[in-house]
Parts: structure tokens; C-alpha cells; sequence
């Protein structure tokens, strides 16, 4: 792409304090005009000195999804459109911050690995939190896995300043597509003093949620990202934020430094079904899972016979097996079986923070008491 790139002075920018944001128009995402390159390298299109500083980091989805079908909500290429495309899309959003878009990946989040979370999260602690001038970031990611990424990064970027993860339930090209407000909204959110202090955030659908408790619910409707029995943070109305409740941590909240992890160690995720095969506990682990995470019946229960298998695996092999639910909702308490109790983290969630515990090392009973955290005592 030729870009065209204008080190702007600080003594300049000094100059550029206006009511309105300084808008430079762009005839295609071939002809970009980059007004100021920052010391990370992040480019901006606009530099109003009265507006706050925002990252935007792309992964794909289908907020940057097409089709030739503008009725289409399935079937369609996530994706397709490019962060520049989705910047020029939502013009508005420069009333709002100055903006630098970062293209990370490209896929739908099915795609989307612990190696491209790794890279997220050093990026957004080295450009976001240790850069002043910066207020927050915004993640563009396709819904099916954006809870475990939301998840991961408020985990790992562990700074005061607001990470919002943003998705999109429609494809870009579709009738009433809802990811052009959804991205005005997130920028909006990482804009604010009040975002701060309240960990990871997902903004969809008008709410503000917290990225510890939030999951997908279903796998169509725009209102399928909810933390059902913990209830959302705040509420945007007219691109305003509102927040319910002043800023506060989730219970047993623990946050991991991955500046020098290299990779995260491979975690299987078991469903629970009646007539369940031990044997699938013991190929995960023959073909190099680390750790086990059971998606349980009820509150985590398995059969007498799968029960006895966690308990050889754990005692021969030292492998920890975390039991959480398919329920979508509910507590898997602490016990003093092998199997750990997931506590209020739904199996995905478990699966992250047990591969962050087993990057640092943990053993099985530390990582039985970073779980106890998350539960009733």
C-alpha cells in the first residue's frame, strides 16, 4: 500500500488543539494520509490534541465480514475488510479519538491462536499501557471465541487503562449491519475516564460488559453476549456511557505476565454425555494436552467410570483436570476429588486460565487453589 507518512513536530501539534477533530479525507484504502507516526509506530490519520488516543487492534471476523447477500447472516466471508476500511467506515469515531489501527490477523475467530493472543497482549502492554498519551485499545474479533480472547487479555494486559473487545453479529455488507455502532461504541468506552480500573470490557448491542463473566449465548441474535446471572456493567445510550456501578475487580480475579512466556501449553476441553469413553481422556493426553478441562453435566459431574480415569490420570501422570459446566451457567464448587472445580468459569474461560497457570508452572494443588478463588468457599 503507498502510504504517505507527515512527522508532525511536538511544537506542531501543540497547534492542532481545535473544537473539532483535524479530518483528512481519504480517497481509498490505497491512498492513505498518515498525519502523525507515533514513537511505537502507530499511525493516525488525525491528530486533535483536545481528543483522547485509541488503539485498534484487528483480528478479522465478521465484523469485517461480506457477502454478496445483504440479507445474509450466515455463510458469508469473515474477514474481508481491512482495518483502514472499517476506520473510513465510521467516520464519526474521529469526534470522538484520534485512532490508530493495527491489522494483527485477518480470520474468523475460530482461527484466531494462543500464539495471535500472546502477540495481543505484549502489543496492547507495550503500546497502550506504558504510553501516557494513550487512553485505551479496542479489539475488532468474530464473536464465536471473542469471550476466551476477552478473557485472555484481561488476564494478561495488566494495566488501569480500558481493553474493549468489539464484534459483530451481521457481516459489514448486511441490512442494518451492527458493527459500524458497535465499533463507534467501543471507542467511545476506551475514550472515558469511567472505563478505568474495571479490567477487560466487551461493548456490543448498547452494553458494557465485564470481559471475566461475559460469554456468548447465542449463536444468532444480536443480543447474545450477556453475563446472565452477574448482569452487565453499564449501558450506552446516544453513543454516552453509563455505568451502573463504580469500578470494581470480579472475586478471585488473578492477572499473569506473559512478557516472557513463549507459547501457552495445550489444553483439551472433554464434553460430558452419558455412555462418555475414558478413553478420550487418555488420547488427549497421549497426544499432548497438559491439561484437561471437562465440560460436565450439571455441576461437573461425569460418570463413576470417567471419574475413576481423572483420578489415574491425575495421580500417574500429574496431569490437572479442571471440571467445569455445560450448563452454561452455575458454580462447579471445590472438592476433594482429583477433578478441580471450575467454580463459576464456564469451560472456554477455564481452558484459558488454566493454560496461563500452566505457563507459569503452577502445580496441580496451586492450580486447584487458583480455581477455589472463583468459587464458594
Amino acid at each position: 500500500m503507498g502510504f504517505m507518512t507527515k512527522a508532525l513536530t511536538v511544537t506542531a501539534l501543540a497547534a492542532l488543539g481545535h473544537a473539532s477533530p483535524l479530518l483528512y479525507p481519504r480517497a481509498n484504502a490505497d491512498n492513505v494520509t498518515f498525519v502523525f507516526t507515533n514513537a511505537h509506530g502507530l499511525n493516525f490519520t488525525q491528530m486533535n490534541s483536545t481528543l483522547p488516543n485509541v488503539t485498534i487492534l484487528a483480528t478479522g471476523g465478521t465484523i469485517a465480514g461480506s457477502s454478496a447477500d445483504n440479507t445474509a447472516t450466515t455463510g458469508y466471508q469473515a474477514g474481508a475488510i481491512g482495518i483502514q476500511d472499517l476506520i473510513d467506515a465510521v467516520p464519526e469515531m474521529l469526534d470522538i479519538a484520534n485512532v490508530a489501527g493495527v491489522q494483527v490477523a485477518n480470520v474468523g475467530s475460530s482461527d484466531v491462536t494462543s500464539n495471535i493472543l500472546l502477540d495481543m497482549a505484549r502489543t496492547l502492554n507495550e503500546v497502550v499501557c506504558e504510553d501516557a498519551t494513550m487512553s485505551g485499545a479496542v479489539v475488532t474479533h468474530g464473536t464465536d471465541t471473542l469471550e476466551e480472547t476477552a478473557f485472555f487479555l484481561d488476564a494478561t494486559v495488566n494495566c488501569r487503562k480500558p481493553i474493549v473487545v468489539v464484534g459483530a453479529m451481521r457481516p459489514s455488507t448486511a441490512i442494518s449491519a451492527d458493527g459500524p455502532f458497535n465499533l463507534l461504541q467501543s471507542v467511545t468506552v476506551a475514550s472515558v475516564p469511567s472505563a478505568r480500573d474495571r479490567g477487560g470490557l466487551i461493548v456490543m448491542n448498547d452494553r458494557v460488559m465485564s470481559a471475566f463473566y461475559t460469554t456468548k449465548t447465542n449463536a444468532n441474535t444480536l443480543d447474545t453476549f450477556k453475563a446472565v446471572e452477574m448482569g452487565n456493567l453499564g449501558a450506552i445510550v446516544s453513543n454516552t456511557p453509563y455505568f451502573f456501578y463504580p469500578p470494581v475487580e470480579p472475586t478471585g480475579k488473578m492477572t499473569f505476565d506473559v512478557r516472557n512466556v513463549s507459547s501457552i501449553p495445550r489444553v483439551d476441553i472433554l464434553y460430558s454425555y452419558q455412555d462418555m469413553h475414558n478413553d478420550t481422556l487418555y488420547d488427549a493426553v497421549r497426544n499432548g494436552a497438559e491439561g484437561i478441562v471437562i465440560a460436565g453435566s450439571g455441576a461437573g459431574s461425569v460418570s463413576s467410570s470417567f471419574d475413576s480415569a481423572i483420578a489415574d490420570m491425575v495421580e500417574s501422570y500429574g496431569i490437572p483436570v479442571v471440571a467445569s459446566t455445560r450448563t452454561g451457567n452455575g458454580e462447579v464448587p471445590p472438592s476433594d476429588e482429583a477433578r478441580i472445580g471450575s467454580g463459576y468459569l464456564n469451560p472456554q474461560k477455564s481452558r484459558v486460565w488454566l493454560g496461563l497457570l500452566l505457563a507459569e508452572n503452577k502445580t496441580v494443588e496451586e492450580i486447584r487453589g487458583a480455581f477455589a478463588r472463583v468459587a464458594v468457599a
